[in-house]
Order: structure tokens, then C-alpha cells, then sequence
């Protein structure tokens, strides 16, 4: 009988953060690192493919799916380094391979570049974040208006309730809306696992809200694209064709990697490791 992940937590920054463990101990780690709004068993597909061969881990990032709110609403990349750093070393895995989506890929591009010895393979699925084009048009505000703009939106983030459905199937519609691509039996998982019910009986995402206001500066540029020369494992870039994303192969970011190769998924939108599993299981497979 095939049974599901276990639960556990670890503290990192005096938060409780959650993870799933899907067994075999004795195999290569491999961590499943998702993206923002989404959950750790967002992967349980791909988990299933590969658990037999690999010790899986799938972590919650903060303010995500089980895992703790951060208290002053704090979900910027440094804080997510550090908690995916935390998970392992806590973990004692090393070398490890992450697989990540989205903001996960972010953070494990750059965990991959300040700990390249660390890093088995790396597969970053539209993980780059922002295009340069996107980066030179939001630099273009001086700091003070950015800086105005992110108050403003944590304050109005402070006083925005989540939002509340009246049943799981109204929350699995919405889910249906988001990604057109998903199958009824992925959505009606993804929503499952995704939603908690509140005291008078709705439903909300679990995720925390104050993810949506994002920090009005990070590291700079220049410093982001020295991590990722700093890669020295081999990497997989994974781009959909029909997402907002920007490829960069065409954008010229893939010049900043010693090692990386970029794929791009036809009929696929951002989440292509849904869009398109069974070819993305495929290649994923040959690839580690």
C-alpha cells in the first residue's frame, strides 16, 4: 500500500516551519521547494515519482500552507535563504538537490550560489523572479516613492481579512480560474491542502496575506547575478510557454550561469510541472 508524507516542523528564526518527509531515508535528499500562495503538497505528484529513488522533503515556506505567519509579516528572500538554510543543515543533507517553483526557485538559486558546494543539481522552475525589463522599470521610482508604496500597501494588508468561501467547491473554482491547465482532480487537491475552514464555518487559503506586499528593495541586482555565477552544479531552467514570465534565454540572463540549460514547455503556463507532469516527470527524472 502506497501511503502519503509524514509531518514535522523545524524552528528557524524562532518560527515553526513545516515540512512533509516521504520516506526512504537511506536515499540522496531531494527538496521540494514551492512557490509563493502554494503549499508543500503542492508536489505530491512529483513526489510520488520520484520517492523511491530519492529521500523527498517538501517544506511549507513561512507564512505558507502549515507553517507559521511571520509576526511582522517579513517574507523577503534573505528571510527564506536563511529558513531553507536552516531546514538543511538541521537535516544534515549535504550535498542536496532542490527542485523549486517560482519564489522557491529564487531562493534556492541563491542558496545554490552562496553554498555551491552544497548543491547536488538544482532545477528552478521560473525562478528567476522579475524580468530585467520589469527590474528597470521598478528601480526607475526613486526609494522614497517605493518606499511610501510598500507602507501604504502593509497598512492596507493589515486591514484586509482573508478572503472567505462559502464551501470548498466555490474555494476549488477559484482554484480552476487561476490555472485553466490544472486537471479537476489536481485543483481539487491543490484546494484541499491549500484552504483551512474558519470558526463560522468558510474557508480561506491558508497562506498569509501579507506575502502579497513584497520588500521595496533587495539585493542588488548585480550582487543577485553573482550568486548565480557562483552555481557550480549542473541547473535547469524550466520556463512555460504561455506564462507571464520572462525567458532567459531570450532576456540574456542565462549568460550569468556557468552550468545551466533552460527548457521551454509548450501548452504550459507558470505552473508547468502541473501543465505538462508527465513530460516534466520525464525530463526531471533523466536530468538527476
Amino acid at each position: 500500500m502506497i501511503t502519503g508524507p509524514t509531518s514535522h516542523s523545524y524552528y528557524s528564526q524562532r518560527l515553526r516551519l513545516h515540512y512533509v518527509d516521504w520516506g526512504n531515508p537511506g536515499a540522496p535528499p531531494l527538496i521540494l521547494l514551492h512557490g509563493g500562495r502554494d503549499h508543500c503538497r503542492s508536489w505530491d505528484w512529483v513526489a510520488g515519482a520520484l520517492r523511491e529513488d530519492w529521500h523527498v522533503i517538501a517544506p511549507d515556506l513561512r507564512g505558507h500552507g502549515d507553517s507559521q505567519w511571520s509576526a511582522d509579516g517579513e517574507y523577503s528572500p534573505r528571510a527564506c535563504v536563511y529558513d531553507l538554510a536552516q531546514l538543511i543543515h538541521q537535516m544534515k543533507f549535504d550535498p542536496v538537490t532542490i527542485v523549486a517553483h517560482s519564489y522557491g526557485g529564487n531562493i534556492a538559486l541563491r542558496y545554490a550560489g552562496i553554498y555551491p558546494e552544497r548543491a547536488r543539481r538544482l532545477v528552478a522552475i521560473e525562478g528567476l523572479g522579475p524580468s530585467p525589463k520589469v527590474l528597470k522599470e521598478r528601480y526607475a521610482t526613486p526609494m522614497a516613492g517605493r518606499m511610501r508604496d510598500w507602507i501604504e500597501k502593509k497598512r492596507a494588508a493589515a486591514g484586509r481579512s482573508p478572503r472567505r468561501y462559502e464551501s470548498l467547491d466555490e474555494a476549488y473554482r477559484r482554484m480552476k480560474e487561476a490555472n485553466s491547465y490544472l486537471s479537476d482532480e489536481q485543483a481539487r487537491h491543490l484546494t484541499i491542502h491549500g484552504i483551512s475552514q474558519n470558526e463560522d464555518g468558510t474557508y480561506s487559503w491558508k497562506f498569509d496575506n501579507y506575502f502579497r506586499v513584497m520588500p521595496p528593495f533587495d539585493m542588488s541586482q548585480s550582487d543577485i547575478e553573482s550568486l548565480w555565477a557562483a552555481i557550480t552544479c549542473p541547473t535547469l531552467l524550466l520556463y512555460g510557454e504561455k506564462s507571464w514570465a520572462s525567458n532567459p534565454a531570450e532576456d540574456g540572463r542565462i549568460a550569468h550561469f556557468r552550468n545551466a540549460e533552460v527548457r521551454l514547455y509548450e501548452k504550459a503556463g507558470h505552473w508547468l510541472h502541473h501543465d505538462q507532469f508527465d513530460r516534466f516527470v520525464g525530463d526531471l527524472k533523466a536530468f538527476l
